[in-house]
């Protein structure tokens, strides 16, 4: 597993442990013992597994591009969902989110796009 690919990793773990942003991701990330820095495959310094600081989570976060993870990650969902009769729109309007289109059947996100709150 690459630098990048464990910095994704452990901000996936955070988020779906509902961090939100940079600092918030790098506190989740210092709180990780031992043996969840090996299993994300932090890079090994003197001896010890160290989590990426602050910046890199940043630095590297604000590089992806959110389009090429969607498809990366339906892409993935797909291998694992069955067709799908319904599906269902999740969207609240009250602030800037996530709109997204969910299969009932397989939970497959089909799409998600970046909503303005309804005024």
């Amino acid at each position: 597993m690459s630098a990048g690919q464990s910095i994704l990793a452990i901000a996936t773990g955070a988020i779906l442990c509902g961090m939100e942003g940079y600092k918030a991701i790098s506190g989740w990330a210092q709180d990780l013992g031992p043996k969840e820095r090996e299993r994300f495959v932090c890079r090994r310094r003197n001896g010890v597994r160290q989590v990426p600081s602050c910046t890199t989570f940043r630095e590297t976060l604000i590089r992806v591009d959110p389009d090429c993870l969607d498809r990366a990650l339906q892409g993935w969902n797909a291998q694992f969902a069955e067709e799908d009769e319904g599906n269902a729109i999740d969207e609240e309007g009250r602030q800037v989110h996530i709109m997204d289109v969910v299969g009932h059947e397989s939970g497959l996100c089909h799409t998600q796009k970046k909503s303005l709150p309804c005024r």
